[in-house]
């Protein structure tokens, strides 16, 4: 049964992704129906603008486990932690390099693999956002200009916090496509093994 998911971030989008991705595998698994989640700004090392999927991958699961610390610092517990974070990533084809924007998320139970016999890392699964093309335009800025993509694409969209709203994904997609529903989609694909034990315990 799974009563409690702490997510390593208050930000509006990745608790929206998280509540609208429980909601869509309880569709499937009603051990899901009625989970509580906790959300907690965490500090990490990984860097505020990630720029490859080794970064994103890296920030997503420090912040799992940065939030599963935070609350058993407090005496508390959740049956999952969850990292989400997003970022770019560029990839060189025929010598064209082409920058995604994209996402990770990380989820554990908080078992390490010495209780599973396997070590003494963290037991935990992750998932990736869809990808989509970055203009020229953002890239340079982000990249050359070496600056937090948050801020660029607020000035792009000519608004304010677009991350905390419909994310650069919105922007990009014209709300086709949001930044919680692009989260939604890679904790769905993160939390694969645990509603979906059998295929992943043979």
């Amino acid at each position: 049964m799974i009563k409690t998911i702490a997510l390593g971030s208050d930000r509006a989008a990745k608790i929206m992704a998280v509540r609208a991705a429980v909601a869509r595998i309880a569709s499937v698994d009603e051990k899901w129906t009625d989970v509580k989640v906790v959300a907690r700004a965490v500090t990490i090392t990984a860097p505020a603008m990630p720029l490859t999927d080794w970064e994103l991958m890296k920030g997503a699961r420090e912040r799992a486990l940065a939030v599963r610390g935070l609350l058993l610092a407090q005496k508390l517990e959740a049956d999952l932690y969850v990292g989400l974070e997003g970022g770019f990533h560029s990839i060189s084809l025929d010598g064209e390099w082409h920058t995604f924007l994209r996402g990770w998320a990380f989820v554990t139970d908080g078992k390490t693999k010495t209780d599973t016999g396997a070590g003494d890392s963290v037991h935990g699964y992750f998932g990736a956002t869809p990808s989509i093309e970055v203009p020229e335009t953002i890239r340079k800025n982000v990249i050359e200009g070496k600056r937090e993509l948050g801020l660029v694409i607020d000035e792009v969209a000519g608004m304010r916090d677009v991350r905390s709203k419909q994310g650069a994904w919105g922007v990009l997609s014209r709300d086709l496509v949001t930044r919680s529903l692009s989260f939604e989609l890679a904790l769905i694909a993160a939390c694969a093994p645990f509603y979906n034990r059998e295929m992943y315990e043979t």
